[in-house]
């Protein structure tokens, strides 16, 4: 890769060469630095004109700061991968370019990218970036712990009654065995894997008009899962972010049932535990779950680089492109064309249980475009935190939380 001065925020970008560069942020580190980083390399081959820089930034879970402080001192950069619940946040500067027009000149139309990668990127009604990564949560199963506990396993349609028994059956103390696992620290994983048990039940994160949450009537109930798991003492608790103990212990063979999405499966596949995915469980038998979509945005440095960085999105996003990334970064593929490719077919085939997770996008929903959402989540976090530690009654929870992110949503923003 050519190596260049960090030019965010300063001068048009073109060098005296003729060649334009811009700086991405892109935020991976292992497996998925080395795919960007080989596809920005080929990239750079067939546009020799545009240079891709990617010496700044930092890891995805600090970029926000990082990109917030940018914005603030004009040193941004011209793309950064953004987690798609910061993404109101960031797009309410007048530096993140509108994408609208852009994706509905692509040569893949717009309306063959899947649903939640689209609603994850717009913003009252504009494409405010455009999606870099697609997933989904179900239930991963240890088949060789159903087995020892003399249980079947599940299948689409199952409940939450039958989620909260088998996870009590399978729960060995003496053993070490639990029966599945909750993050505990109070943050957004803590918080997204509630929300479709909240969809399920009729309820909506944040109401239609936007000044309160739209979950009052239905949150308790849905509290009242994870109060029971933790009741049952069938559920691994993991306070650290990042949930890195709660999978190792599903891939050390001590958990019966995790819910996870497909970025856990090479490091299940690694560790031998022999699975199965089944789709999320249900109170009606309506499948429902959540996509967590993350989003290039762009960011205005002057004409040059705007159509340099919306060029190096454009060839990215494409489906040859889009299913080397998922391939190498455990993702799933952003379209529907990207899903037809063989490359993805293969793949799918060689791994166990992706095709559930694909599927689980039809009826996938993703968190709203709110400014606000980060509070709102914040409360949550502390009604699972409660109910994880058996501190409060699921009512007495719920009621607290809804005052708090109510709170929230009446401050303008």
């Amino acid at each position: 890769m050519p190596k260049t001065h960090r030019c965010a925020g300063t001068g048009d970008g073109v060098g005296p060469d003729g060649r334009v560069t811009i700086e991405l942020w892109h935020g991976q580190n292992d497996n998925g630095r080395k795919v960007i980083e080989a596809l920005i390399g080929d990239f750079q081959r067939s546009h020799p004109d545009i240079v891709v820089d990617t010496s700044g930034g930092a890891l995805a879970d600090g970029l926000l700061e990082k990109v917030m402080t940018a914005l603030a001192s004009g040193s941004h950069p011209d793309i950064a991968y953004i987690f798609g619940a910061d993404l109101p946040s960031v797009a309410r500067s007048p530096q993140v370019v509108d994408m609208t027009d852009e994706v509905h000149s692509w040569s893949v139309p717009w309306t063959d990218y899947w649903q939640p990668a689209r609603d994850a990127v717009t913003v009252n009604g504009r494409v405010r970036a455009v999606p870099a990564v697609v997933d989904t949560l179900a239930v991963v199963c240890n088949k060789s712990l159903f087995d020892q506990a003399g249980l079947e396993l599940p299948e689409p349609g199952w409940t939450w009654s039958s989620f909260l028994a088998t996870a009590k059956k399978l729960t060995d103390p003496a053993a070490g065995v639990f029966g599945t696992g909750w993050p505990g620290a109070g943050d957004e994983d803590t918080v997204w894997r509630l929300w479709p048990l909240v969809w399920n039940l009729g309820g909506e994160i944040i109401d239609s008009d936007g000044t309160g949450i739209g979950f009052r009537q239905v949150g308790a109930r849905a509290l009242g899962v994870v109060r029971q798991l933790a009741s049952d003492r069938s559920v691994y608790i993991d306070p650290k972010t990042g949930s890195e103990q709660m999978y190792q212990v599903f891939d050390a063979g001590r958990m019966g049932m995790l819910l996870t999405g497909p970025w856990q499966l090479p490091d299940i596949r690694e560790s031998g535990v022999d699975y199965h995915v089944v789709p999320m469980p249900t109170f009606d038998g309506r499948p429902v779950t959540i996509s967590g979509p993350d989003a290039w945005t762009l960011f205005d440095n002057g004409p040059a680089r705007v159509r340099a960085a919306r060029t190096f999105v454009r060839w990215l996003t494409r489906p040859a492109q889009d299913v080397r990334w998922d391939v190498g970064a455990g993702s799933l593929p952003l379209s529907k064309d990207a899903e037809n490719l063989k490359e993805w077919q293969d793949n799918s085939a060689q791994s166990e249980g992706l095709s559930v997770f694909v599927d689980a996008l039809a009826s996938a929903r993703v968190r709203p475009a709110h400014p606000a959402y980060p509070q709102v989540s914040q409360a949550v976090g502390t009604a699972i935190v409660s109910m994880l530690l058996g501190r409060s009654a699921p009512a007495q929870a719920m009621a607290a939380c809804a005052d708090e992110a109510d709170a929230a949503l009446i401050i303008p923003r």
